[in-house]
């Protein structure tokens, strides 16, 4: 579980609540983004690391990413191979289209804040080779009126599933209960 920007890995404490199985292994490794200063692809080859780290390197492995932790998460499989290894790709609230909200940020005071910009090089270039997604299982999760990743309704991935969350806010989507319930039981009954 890769969390996003002023998150920890303390944000998915909810949902692992009700992941709660002996045959499911929660890993979610701190990322620290330093306020936004640190380029998306430096993050993911942290993530990359780490998850080396804890896994090895040949493990298969299923990605969730929250919020930017979901463009860390999918750079990690489309720049660094990770699509070779993972077996589903679950984003939650994760502004793939980028976000109009990043736009308001000095790009050269906040590279991965920059990184998130509609039309930043770091989108553009995840979208031009997103047929690697194709080869692992796909699903988006967000809300219609987020202001983090806006729109709201373009905070899916190119390919997969598209799920409407029944809240409000961005954060809501990885801790309201109504949330948690239907993130738990996509990613269990995904797992058959």
């Amino acid at each position: 579980m890769v969390h996003g920007l002023w998150d920890t890995p303390q944000v998915f404490s909810g949902l692992t609540n009700h992941l709660c199985r002996d045959d499911l292994v929660v890993f979610a490794p701190h990322l620290p983004h330093h306020g936004g200063k640190l380029p998306l692809m430096t993050l993911a080859h942290d993530l990359d690391r780490l998850i080396i780290q804890r896994f090895g390197g040949k493990s298969q492995v299923e990605i969730l990413g929250f919020s930017m932790g979901g463009l860390i998460a999918r750079a990690w499989l489309q720049n660094l191979g990770g699509f070779l290894r993972a077996s589903d790709f679950i984003s939650v609230g994760s502004p793939h289209r980028g976000t109009f909200t990043s736009h308001l940020v000095p790009s050269f005071l906040f590279p991965g804040i920059a990184d998130m910009k509609r039309d930043s090089d770091f989108i553009s270039e995840l979208n031009q080779s997103s047929h690697l997604l194709e080869e692992i299982k796909c699903r988006s999760y967000f809300c219609r009126w987020d202001l983090m990743a806006c729109p709201g309704w373009e905070a899916v991935l190119p390919n997969g599933s598209h799920n409407l969350l029944p809240v409000l806010t961005h954060k809501d989507l990885i801790s309201n209960p109504d949330s948690l319930r239907i993130l738990a039981k996509d990613i269990l009954i995904g797992r058959h």
